[in-house]
């Protein structure tokens, strides 16, 4: 029997995340889950190749290191700068016998939509299904195993400048890496939340990065717009080590280690020493230091909501904030400081990573198994005898059974 296990790389300014997951049951089980410093990628788009690439590698080295076998194929994601999305519109005629709709039937029409809308100076990343029509009709998310003369569609085709796609394709395929699908992170992120309750809403998700915040806009859980605002992690960093004096590396640990997103919280008495760049000592009380994170967020938060409202002119129906930075304690105040009761944080489902910092990551593999389906494909980017090896090297360690890969590490996905 087929293990269906897949592999998802998020490359971003901090750091490269890479998430191996096996789909068993309908539900996601984790295999391996990596975050690597990052080198030679500014604000999502790579800057140095040699250092890019070096990061990467060692990322995948970790994971493989994890697993006891070597990934060869990947799911990508690939920067958003830039990205367009363009309403489309096609139809096809069903030619079999009984007149039935078959997965090709679908994925004809949206093919058809496709060249009908010409991107030559781009390149496509995605088609989005909307809704479809039987007969001209019915207006439907799934059409497949309907009677139908005729198929139409609507969608929305994701394009992106062509280097955006080339500079990080040619450089997984540099490292031996087989990339078999691309995606952008805004999708991911939505994947990761969606319910039911999103069909017939409009929303928006802000995921804030290292260098950058992604704000995303959504209608009937279908990526309409997008956007960024030049703010991210990174700015807390400097903002602290500017108000202290001291270095960046020091300015991050003490956000990460020390700092409350809030200063409701926080307290005027507990006190960290640190060292300033001139080797003095000073004492640093965290009520202070979260005003100064607590100041930036706000900002941060208030332009993705001036976006939002760039964006679109109609009513939000939710808002969900990732990345990170969300994970920071008391970052809830800050959301209601800026948004009221209108926003709420990421909560990743996946046992073992409850960490928004994945959120991109394991939805991008939410949304590859969803495009499985709808071309009816039973695929798997590792083979029986990888897995066979995989499981080998870990069962050294801890019995199996069942879904040996999934309870080799026990963690599951909740939906």
């Amino acid at each position: 029997m087929m293990k269906h296990i897949y592999t998802s790389l998020d490359i971003g300014s901090d750091t490269i995340k890479i998430v191996v997951c096996e789909l068993y049951q309908n539900k996601l089980n984790l295999l391996a889950a990596s975050s690597y410093k990052s080198k030679g990628i500014k604000k999502g788009l790579i800057t140095d190749v040699d250092l890019a690439k070096e990061s990467i590698k060692s990322a995948f080295d970790e994971v493989e290191e994890m697993l006891g076998i070597k990934i060869n194929k990947v799911i990508t994601s690939v920067p958003s700068f830039n990205a367009e999305y363009n309403i489309i519109k096609g139809n096809v005629k069903i030619t079999n016998e009984g007149h039935i709709v078959t997965s090709d039937d679908i994925i004809k029409v949206l093919e058809i939509a496709a060249k009908a809308n010409p991107y030559n100076s781009r390149e496509m990343v995605t088609i989005l299904p909307i809704d479809y029509t039987v007969d001209d009709k019915t207006l439907i998310k799934n059409p497949k195993g309907m009677p139908c003369s005729v198929l139409g569609c609507r969608a929305v085709l994701v394009t992106t400048p062509k280097k955006n796609v080339y500079s990080v394709v040619s450089l997984l395929e540099n490292i031996g890496k087989e990339v078999v699908d691309i995606t952008l992170n805004d999708i991911g992120d939505l994947y990761s939340f969606n319910n039911k309750l999103f069909e017939e809403k409009v929303g928006a998700i802000i995921n804030i990065g290292s260098e950058i915040t992604n704000v995303s806009l959504y209608n009937k859980s279908v990526l309409v717009k997008s956007s960024i605002v030049n703010m991210g992690g990174k700015n807390i960093d400097s903002d602290i080590s500017y108000m202290y004096k001291v270095d960046i590396k020091t300015a991050c640990n003490l956000k990460l280690k020390f700092a409350l997103a809030h200063k409701k919280n926080a307290s005027v008495n507990d006190m960290i020493e640190v060292k300033n760049a001139n080797g003095e000592v000073i004492n640093i009380n965290q009520f202070e230091l979260s005003e100064i994170v607590m100041s930036r967020l706000e900002e941060i938060l208030n332009e993705a909501k001036k976006e939002i409202n760039l964006l679109t002119s109609r009513k939000i129906d939710y808002i969900i904030i990732t990345g990170g930075t969300s994970n920071m304690v008391g970052f809830e105040y800050v959301v209601r400081d800026v948004f009221g009761d209108g926003a709420n944080i990421g909560n990743v489902k996946m046992l073992g990573i409850r960490d928004n910092t994945y959120s991109s990551c394991i939805g991008n593999i939410v949304y590859f198994i969803s495009k499985l389906k709808l071309k009816g494909k039973d695929y798997s980017m590792i083979s029986d005898n990888e897995v066979y090896q995989m499981t080998a090297v870990n069962s050294r360690k801890l019995s199996t059974s069942d879904s040996m890969l999934g309870k080799i590490f026990g963690f599951f996905f909740s939906e």
